[in-house]
């Protein structure tokens, strides 16, 4: 999650998208120092051709100071609610949360760049709170914005991306988003793993990719989009840089007896099912809900 910028800088400038996993850039760097940055997004890797699958752009996406985020919405959210911005518990501008730490209506108010299809940035979006964010569990921060729905498709032409409110499924065709890169990463979901730990850290069911999608750092908070359906099923996080166990920007599996497996160059998603049931009315957080299983404070 830590790996400095300048090391992916290295992995791109020698092999491309590199083997570096999906953490957060320093706030202090910027993606336009690098050449590959432009207002077209670069797809490393396409998915089998298939009739029922649809091209996966940058529109919705969302760059932060040292993170990829999108503009998203749930299925039973309304175009006059606030908009939501997700993104990762360890893209938070205040710091990682602690181990069993939970976040939630902080105010907040940070910006977001807003991206078109091709890339480029259309609006500058502001948050309002953070709604939730956590790195228990899961890894992610939801934002809430100061604008709705309506006001931001009708001034930008920009929709918000849907959130799926069930588990995504193995070989499921996903585009991995960034933001920050303005790049896209297609590859599969490989499978669910039952814990990754990682530092002090420990996250559950998450999604591990085939080994096409290869993030890079400041791809972090990027979503995880079914090829399909065109919504968000995860939120990009982590990989494992150097094929230690266990260890910062080296995240291990476990399996339900305990045994740990380290794949040195995969990367993983955190899954994003869960967040619907969550909030409830406008768009607020309502962890009570029923159906909600996010941690609690």
């Amino acid at each position: 999650m830590r790996k400095p910028l300048v090391a992916a800088l290295i992995a791109l400038a020698i092999a491309g998208a590199g083997a570096a996993p999906a953490v957060a850039a320093p706030v202090s760097e910027a993606p336009a120092a690098v050449s590959r940055t432009s207002a077209q997004p670069v797809a490393d890797t396409k998915a089998a051709a298939s009739p029922t699958l649809q091209a996966v752009t940058l529109a919705g996406t969302v760059s932060l100071s040292n993170c990829s985020g999108s503009l998203v919405r749930f299925p039973n959210s309304l175009d006059t609610d606030p908009a939501l911005v997700l993104t990762n518990g360890h893209c938070l501008e205040t710091g990682f949360p602690a181990p069993g730490q939970v976040i939630v209506n902080r105010a907040s108010s940070r910006t977001f760049g807003l991206l078109n299809s091709a890339g480029t940035r259309v609006a500058t979006l502001r948050a309002s709170k953070i709604a939730y964010s956590t790195m228990t569990d899961t890894d992610a921060t939801v934002y809430q914005l100061t604008s709705t729905y309506a006001t931001i498709r009708s001034s930008y032409g920009i929709s918000a991306l849907t959130v799926q409110d069930t588990h995504p499924t193995a070989g499921t065709a996903i585009t991995v988003a960034s933001g920050y890169w303005k790049r896209l990463y297609s590859c599969n979901i490989d499978a669910f793993v039952y814990r990754i730990e990682e530092g002090d850290w420990t996250w559950k069911d998450s999604v591990r990719y085939t080994s096409a999608c290869q993030t890079i750092g400041g791809t972090s908070g990027s979503p995880v989009v079914d090829q399909a359906t065109g919504k968000v099923v995860a939120v990009n996080n982590t990989g494992n840089e150097d094929g230690e166990s266990c260890t910062v920007n080296n995240p291990c599996e476990i399996d339900a007896s305990g045994n740990v497996t380290v794949r040195q160059g995969i990367n993983y998603a955190q899954q994003t099912y869960q967040f619907p049931a969550c909030f409830t009315t406008r768009n607020q957080l309502n962890l009570s809900a029923a159906g909600c299983a996010l941690p609690k404070p």
